[in-house]
């Protein structure tokens, strides 16, 4: 039993407040342990895990078989330079490339390094390949994007906590609305050298693109020569029931941009992947990165590249992903606006008369079930693709007994 004088609950959030930069508001959650689709807080509450470290955690917490890849490596080698090459690396580049259906692999750490990389390499293609003049090379992205935090990044994002305060801002991207072609191809010229896009806006509350939407960039792309840069950070790796979102739509992407889930939870890992006639373009010493492409990094991502190959992961997305759907869309009318998403992945716009998204998770939270808000009234929905259809229907009645009060 937890008596209410001993909890270290409050103690802990205290003090995290007390010496740590505000760029985060989290719940009051912390969070000791883990396994599986569940979490345990320091007062030894359970948790069923629906954010999943924003798509970071697919495989779940501690799956076996990443973290005896992770102890095997541990006991041999962590890092060296990138100016040798270790045993891992090749594998994982191998393997990820023949994932992806693409040739090269160039591999980083965080997501935001890996579209920063895409956008090096998007203009240097645009400069040696399509004939750009030097300094003008640019690149179009969609209103509600969300590609990262550096400074670049933030330059074309059009969320105001993310953008405000930190110009002066880097130039070279058009903006335009997503889901809407006539605009993207009113807005590339001859110094387009990419369209960078998420098939699916996560941060922007689970936003599906129209039907058609996805093929319609890629032929946009071919016609006028531009790169096509998927940012899948959120929405690949088996999150929407596919590999990948633009699975969904039958579209291959000339730049696919991977974070998250390629670290298996346990080590940021990210990469860009891409053919040799767009990748071939950098040369030694344009770009690199310290971490990039490490042999843990490496040993635990090849895991992770074998355990999609086998698709069971994809097939449980799609399959759960269907109930999860199919219950929440009971919720509309009773304290739900709308529902979107695909496969394991889906954003709920609670009505703002009734609470706002934070208050939605709070409650929740209470309950034994963490999400995520965004935007206001919205929360996401984002469980580890290992969650059983049981748990799946546990979150949703603990969310319907928040909005019935």
């Amino acid at each position: 039993m937890i008596v209410e004088g001993m909890l270290r609950t409050p103690s802990a959030v205290a003090d995290a407040e007390r010496w740590t930069a505000h760029n985060y508001h989290p719940l009051p959650v912390v969070i000791t342990s883990a396994e599986g689709a569940w979490l345990t807080d320091v007062d030894g509450r359970r948790y069923l895990d629906c954010l999943a470290g924003y798509s970071a955690l697919n495989f779940g917490h501690r799956h076996p078989k990443l973290i005896a890849a992770a102890h095997a490596q541990l006991d041999r080698l962590t890092l060296t330079s990138r100016a040798f090459v270790h045993d891992q690396f090749a594998d994982f580049c191998h393997e990820l490339a023949e994932l992806c259906g693409k040739d090269l692999v160039l591999p980083m750490n965080t997501g935001a390094e890996a579209v920063e990389t895409a956008i090096k390499v998007a203009r240097k293609w645009g400069y040696e390949v399509k004939g750009v003049p030097a300094g003008q090379a640019t690149i179009v992205v969609a209103e509600g994007n969300f590609h990262g935090r550096t400074t670049t990044i933030v330059s074309f994002s059009t969320d105001p906590d993310a953008r405000d305060g930190f110009g002066p801002y880097t130039p070279g991207f058009r903006i335009v609305p997503y889901g809407d072609l006539a605009a993207l191809a009113d807005a590339i010229d001859d110094t387009t050298v990419a369209v960078l896009i998420e098939p699916i806006q996560g941060e922007q509350g689970v936003v599906v693109p129209p039907a058609g939407y996805l093929p319609g960039v890629r032929a946009l792309c071919t016609e006028r020569n531009v790169l096509f840069a998927a940012d899948e950070i959120q929405s690949g790796l088996g999150r929407t029931g596919e590999t990948f979102a633009c699975d969904n739509e039958g579209v291959t992407p000339d730049m696919y941009i991977l974070g998250k889930a390629l670290g298996g939870g346990i080590v940021p890992v990210s990469a860009v992947v891409a053919d040799r006639d767009v990748l071939g373009v950098l040369r030694p010493g344009e770009h690199g990165s310290t971490f990039g492409g490490n042999p843990l990094a490496c040993a635990v991502a090849t895991e992770v590249v074998r355990l999609l190959a086998t698709g069971e992961f994809q097939r449980r997305s799609a399959e759960l992903g269907e109930r999860l759907h199919g219950r929440l869309r009971e919720l509309i009318g009773k304290g739900v606006v709308a529902v979107r998403g695909r496969g394991l992945w889906a954003g709920i716009d609670i009505d703002p008369a009734l609470m706002t998204g934070r208050r939605a998770c709070e409650l929740l939270a209470e309950r034994g079930v963490l999400a995520k808000d965004t935007h206001g009234s919205t929360i996401r929905l984002a469980p580890p693709l290992v969650v059983t259809a049981e748990e799946l229907d546990h979150a949703v009645d603990q969310l319907a007994a928040v909005l019935a009060g």
